[in-house]
């Protein structure tokens, strides 16, 4: 299976970028693991937020393909503990899907065309990170994640 992760907009802060590198490196030897930057709408600066979602909604649903596990990162998705996303993980392994998609929106979240085609939605916390930030905790996560399913010593209990 492969995973992807669609962000939208680029990763700006060299600090964020070198943790996504180092995680997304190391992810390389449990699966095949792509990050995609969606460049940020055009005059993203003119729209409102209902229009930033509706333009950030097109560019995301014209990466997906129809046989897509799609997750949403959003702060009303469900809550996991790290063993928890781990177990979850596996189950979508062992589906037989061929890609899982995890999507980090705008800052204004989806628009509905999103939320309709998501299979799941999922948050990494009841607070509130940069969408920026969230791309780090989540590679991390997911690294995390197979280091658990490995019974290697990453993951302390």
């Amino acid at each position: 299976m492969k995973i992807l992760l669609l962000v939208i907009g680029k990763t700006d802060e060299d600090y964020l970028i070198t943790g996504i590198k180092k995680y997304v490196g190391r992810l390389g030897h449990y699966a095949s693991f792509e990050m995609k930057e969606i460049p940020d709408p055009r005059n993203r600066k003119t729209l409102s937020e209902e229009q930033q979602k509706i333009a950030e909604s097109s560019l995301i649903l014209s990466q997906l393909q129809p046989s897509d596990q799609v997750i949403l990162l959003d702060e009303n998705g469900k809550q996991f503990t790290s063993i928890n996303f781990a177990e979850s993980l596996e189950k979508q392994m062992a589906s037989g899907a061929k890609r899982l998609v995890f999507v980090i929106g705008g800052p204004y979240g989806f628009a509905h065309e999103v939320y309709d085609r998501a299979n799941a939605k999922m948050s990494l916390s009841p607070m509130t990170f940069s969408h920026q930030m969230v791309r780090l905790i989540f590679v991390e996560q997911l690294y995390r994640a197979f280091t658990i399913l490995k019974s290697e010593p990453y993951h302390h209990q």
